[in-house]
């Protein structure tokens, strides 16, 4: 059996980034955007949080609980053609000299979460927004519809 207290413990990582992504959707919801978790982009990688606001903006999120967990990751970058700001969430304590310049930082918890450096404004290709907000609506309403019928 796995101690959850031991740290780097995967199942304890999990339960981490899940609670991150609770308090990134609060604080993202508070900037007027909805969010969804573990969206598919157009490249076939899946983000961990994207948003989209009214103007048609997207944000994306990445999740990181660990050192280990950042420096295990190597996709993040394929992200970027894919959102109008890039933030990595990361929990209390994290240092924040570990992630790279000009990209943002949110400190998350399972509550919210506060901004400790903003992105650079990207900018994403008006074909690939056009199809991703498409994806971000179905994806939307499938998830919904699960929730509403699972049989469906």
């Amino acid at each position: 059996m796995i101690d959850p207290g031991v740290p780097n413990d995967p199942l304890a990582d999990a339960d981490e980034a899940q609670r991150l992504a609770r308090g990134v959707a609060r604080w993202l919801r508070d900037l007027g955007y909805n969010s969804l978790a573990e969206f598919r982009l157009g490249n076939g990688r899946r983000a961990d949080i994207a948003g989209l606001n009214r103007k048609g903006r997207f944000v994306i999120v990445e999740i990181k609980t660990s050192e280990a967990d950042f420096r295990a990751d190597e996709k993040w970058p394929e992200y970027l053609d894919f959102c109008d700001l890039f933030y990595f969430a990361v929990p209390e304590g994290f240092s924040h000299e570990l992630l790279p310049d000009g990209h943002g930082i949110i400190v998350a918890d399972a509550f919210g979460g506060a901004v400790i450096r903003e992105p650079e404004e990207l900018t994403m290709n008006a074909a690939r927004r056009a199809a991703q907000t498409r994806r971000f609506a179905l994806t939307a309403s499938a998830r919904l519809r699960a929730l509403l019928d699972p049989r469906l």
